[in-house]
């Protein structure tokens, strides 16, 4: 019976493969005429996500649907099935596939490159691929094909997972034909990311360079389909252009970079899909902010083996709260109305897929969402569900045979139709000896067998008088049953199927031959014996960052009462001994004696002082995937706001140090760098909370051995410039271009009528808007500085274009130069007593803040560094070592005078009625090493307290035992483990180069 069964199973699948042939083809032999509507029937038809249709016939014909429900009128010639007791559902689709496509191979390398090695009239960067089809490079893989049916895909949108503009993906059959016949639409969507691929070239070297690259591309892209005759062929271009009206997909690495490429589609006029990373439940709010619709992985963490406590050390918080809730993620998108698909992106192999989808419902996901995200959700989000994603009349023919609930784990995936070619993925009949059986061996009854998993993992266990393990094997119609009484005794049963029941003889050692039985009872799913699904408990944190010391709800401001404190006004009054400070709303409302406190919570500030925040002119912290856009001379158009880290612990140290403010700087990898982020850090939120509101635009410049490239290493010989010279050449060749520009702009606004209908508008460059932006003040210079030399060069290039520049920062030799800077009214920010780190500060003395401020030059200091951020105190403290500075005047230095730099002293900087509540409150004198920053407020909100600190570590500690016990336990439990890796904190400065931000 079983092979006869198989035979016929043969006989339709070749069937339904021949009748299908594409009639532009020549058939070679007699056309087959049998055919091809089938009717499956009895089944329950999950028809769509939200609509199941019990005991339903399912009607197709070709390739189509050509009817589904109940009491549907039958045509005479179609092949009937009885599928009665099944499920029928739609095969999934996965939205993100690199199937058929070629490998992507990364360079191991990056030397010199400035322009693309593509042949061809293609685009100047090879990152951007745009003219990259994934239908005309598609390969027809079999045995791939046969594994994802395996799994349930009946249809994949595949793209080439290679560059920043990544080309159009295409829709394709997993009925593994041909290219010709498996393709079905040959352009589904514009495939983007922030990953450069197999790009050799330079630029870019940053995350930051790739948003900015991305940017300008679409802006070229705008401009070249205007063109009437635009003089020269860009094929690349001309794809973009014609990719934008195509939905638009672009990859993600983290819940950040989510918010990030969010941030870009918005500022371009677009709403992308954004390709997930997993961990987007840790930013919930602001994901569902987004409105944008996720295609999300389900390649969750592997638990870690921590039995080596050492080992456990290494382990970040954030990545143990990561591998416990992950599976969660999908479930609390959804319950934001957050749309999303899966896709087994990620996932080494596919076979652990649908388990996991089947965990991810375990940990608060609903069956009905995880069908939608398989099925529907990918097709609608792509505009292809006028054809596929659902079983409605005239949909593609792609469908699931299950036996059972599809998300139960004993759930057996029987066929896969696609297109209405028929793929026999479980034998039908092996797979119905799964259930229940009383099991009975020479009359003793020895209890209930419970077989599972048949055909590919059989699985048996017996509940009896005892609990007995056992083996079951089976193949071609015999049975092996293998039964462990004890540690001694093993019993091997040898028989054979009869209908439903299993029956055979027992051979013993002696000789003695014994009947045994198993009558079959029922569904293993009626098991009393069936594992109660345990509620998900958690021993983690959900906090804002989702890292050590983040807030379980974040804080808001209130009204406070400091009374009794030494104040530091920072302005003509000075320092006042026992004065009160109020603040409400965020804002510094009343200083006095003996004010009242009226509602507000009331701190006693005896024996302490109470100062405005320190303010940092120069920081790299809270910078994601790279400092320095190293791969042009010129990187005007990048800016840091892109890629603003708000999870960065950093933030945390350095409000633990009294810092409540930075100007977030590009590094010194070229003359003209990137624009700056002028931020609050304020933990907890979000990146673009974190940027402070209506402030100036800054950008980053340099000079020195850093950007000539002296200091890069024997291969980097080509990159103009390579002397100081041509630092200078840069920056003048760079302004004359901005003017030319600026003047193609006037010529063309001046324009009317006729004469502007036939000229096509300039094309917008954003390294050239910039560089204008710095000419007409509108943006302001910080410059990395130290040769007394150089800094005369650039004042006198400013002057000559008849602009200033605002900030000298480092300038350790600017004691040389103070009276020529206070003309030019440059200010400067430096380090209180760095020196001999390289040749050039060969000539730093620890004067120098002392001597600047002496001649009227508004002095900082600065920290370049994530340490040094969390004491500049102390820095601005060595001011009264080694320059006999007053304590005032030493203080400003850290507080007061950034803010001036910086063009924010009218919000910040001092403590005076109507400013931002950004105060410190110290234990003591807060130039002192011996002082601690107590409270620490943005805002009016405390970002830190040394009280609250302490509880958070010991609460640290008592959350990573917890999960490391959960580790622990899931080892013993025989869960596969993966090793610790450390993973070490990225600390940047200036001179630090990403070639693999990725």
């Amino acid at each position: 019976m079983m092979k006869r069964v198989k035979l016929l199973v043969l006989i339709g699948l070749a069937t339904a493969r021949i009748s299908f042939a594409q009639e532009t083809f020549p058939i070679n032999g007699i056309k087959d005429e049998r055919s091809d509507i089938y009717a499956l029937i009895g089944a329950k038809v999950h028809v769509s996500w939200d609509q199941s249709i019990e005991g339903a016939t399912l009607l197709i014909k070709k390739d189509k649907v050509l009817a589904v429900g109940k009491n549907i009128s039958i045509p005479a010639n179609a092949i009937r099935m009885d599928v009665s007791g099944m499920d029928i559902y739609p095969s999934f689709l996965d939205p993100y596939s690199d199937y058929g496509m070629p490998e992507v191979k990364k360079a191991s390398s990056f030397d010199p490159q400035a322009e693309s090695n593509t042949k061809g009239a293609y685009n100047w960067n090879q990152a951007i691929k745009a003219e990259f089809s994934a239908a005309k490079t598609f390969r027809v893989d079999k045995e791939k094909a046969k594994s994802l049916r395996k799994e349930g895909f009946g249809a994949l949108v595949i793209l080439h997972k290679d560059g920043i503009v990544r080309g159009q993906s295409a829709l394709v059959s997993l009925v593994g034909k041909s290219e010709q016949e498996d393709i079905l639409v040959s352009s589904v969507s514009m495939q983007l990311s922030l990953d450069k691929g197999s790009s050799t070239q330079n630029y870019p070297t940053s995350m930051m360079g790739a948003i900015a690259l991305l940017r300008q591309t679409y802006l070229d892209a705008k401009w070249y389909a205007d063109q009437k005759n635009p003089g020269f062929e860009d094929l690349t271009l001309r794809s973009f252009s014609e990719g934008l009206k195509l939905p638009q997909v672009i990859e993600s690495t983290d819940k950040l970079t989510s918010l990030r490429v969010d941030h870009i589609g918005d500022e371009l006029g677009y709403q992308y899909i954004i390709m997930g990373s997993g961990d987007e439940y840790q930013r919930l709010d602001e994901i569902a902010a987004t409105a944008a619709d996720f295609i999300l992985p389900v390649s969750f963490p592997k638990p870690y083996d921590v039995e080596d406590p050492y080992a456990a050390l290494d382990i970040d918080l954030e990545d143990l709260r990561h591998w416990e809730r992950a599976p969660a993620n999908a479930g609390m998108l959804a319950s934001k109305g957050i749309d999303f698909a899966f896709t087994p992106a990620g996932l080494k192999d596919a076979s652990e897929f649908l388990p996991n989808i089947r965990k991810a419902i375990k940990y608060g996901l609903t069956k009905e969402i995880a069908l939608k995200a398989l099925t529907s959700a990918p097709a609608k989000m792509l505009g292809l569900d006028g054809q596929i994603g659902s079983l409605n009349k005239d949909k593609y023919a792609n469908f699931l045979i299950v036996k059972g609930d599809l998300f139960e784990e004993d759930a057996v995936i029987l066929e896969n139709w696609i297109g209405g070619n028929r793929f026999v993925i479980q034998d039908k009949e092996t797979v119905a000896l799964n259930g229940q059986y009383e099991l009975n061996v020479n009359n003793e009854d020895y209890g209930i067998m419970n077989v599972s998993g048949l055909p590919t993992a059989p699985k048996m266990s017996i509940y009896g008088k005892d609990t007995l393990k056992g083996s079951l094997a089976f193949k071609d119609g015999l049975v092996t049953i293998l039964v462990q009484k004890d540690s001694l005794t093993k019993q091997q049963l040898s028989g054979y199927v009869e209908g439903k029941n299993l029956s055979g003889m027992l051979s013993k050692a002696d000789g003695d031959r014994q009947k045994w039985t198993a009558i079959y009872k029922g569904d293993t799913t009626t098991s009393k014996q069936k594992k109660k699904e345990e509620e998900i408990e958690f021993s983690s944190k959900m906090t804002y960052p989702f890292v050590a010391f983040g807030w379980e709800e974040k804080p808001t401001t209130q009204a406070m009462l400091f009374t009794h404190v030494t104040l530091w006004t920072n302005d003509d009054e000075g320092i006042l001994e026992n004065y009160d400070v109020r603040i409400e709303n965020g804002k510094i409302v009343a200083i006095g004696q003996g004010l009242s406190a009226d509602g507000a919570v009331v701190i006693d500030g005896s024996g302490k002082h109470l100062t405005s925040g320190i303010i940092d002119e120069h920081s790299h912290i809270a910078i994601s995937k790279g400092v320095n856009e190293a791969g042009q001379a010129v990187s005007a158009e990048v800016r840091v706001e892109d890629v603003i880290n708000s999870e960065d612990i950093n933030i945390y140290r350095q409000l633990a140090g009294g810092v409540t403010a930075s100007q977030l700087l590009h590094g010194s990898a070229n003359p003209i760098g990137g624009q700056s982020a002028l931020v609050k850090l304020r933990w907890g939120q979000d990146p673009e909370s974190m940027k402070i509101k209506d402030a100036d635009g800054f950008i980053k410049f340099a000079l020195g051995e850093n950007v000539k490239q002296s200091n890069w290493g024997d291969r980097f010989k080509e990159r103009f410039p390579q002397t100081r010279m041509g630092v200078e050449q840069v920056f003048r060749d760079g302004f004359n271009r901005a003017l030319e520009y600026q003047e193609s702009w006037k010529t063309y606004d001046g324009l009317t009528g006729k004469a502007k209908r036939n000229t096509t508008a300039p094309r917008r460059d954003l390294e050239l808007e910039t560089l204008l932006e710095i000419i007409n003040s509108q943006r302001f210079v910080t410059c990395h500085s130290y040769i007394q030399s150089e800094i005369n060069m650039l004042m006198h290039v400013a002057e000559d274009y008849d602009f200033r520049i605002n900030t000298f920062t480092h300038i350790l030799e600017g004691y040389k130069v103070a009276d020529k800077m206070k003309a030019h009214g440059v200010g400067a920010s430096t380090f209180s007593d760095w020196w001999a780190y390289k040749f050039e500060v060969r000539e730093a003395i620890p004067y120098n803040a002392t001597l600047m401020s002496g001649q009227g030059v508004v002095t900082a200091i600065n920290s370049d560094d994530a340490e040094m951020g969390r004491r500049l105190n102390q820095e601005a403290a060595k001011s009264l070592k080694y320059g006999g500075m007053s304590e005032e005047d030493a203080w400003k230095m850290v507080t007061l005078n950034p803010a001036k730099l910086l063009h924010l002293d009218d919000k910040m900087g001092s403590v005076t009625v109507g400013k931002d509540a950004d105060l410190v409150l110290w234990s003591g004198h807060p130039l002192s090493i011996y002082s601690k920053a107590e409270k620490t407020m943005v805002d009016g909100i405390v970002y830190f307290d040394i009280e609250k600190d302490k509880e958070l570590q010991q609460e640290i500690q008592l959350e990573r035992a917890a999960l490391i016990q959960k580790l622990l336990a899931e080892k013993k439990s025989g869960a596969k483990t993966v090793p610790v890796s450390k993973k070490e904190e990225k600390l940047y400065h200036c001179d630090d180069i990403d070639f693999h931000f990725n």
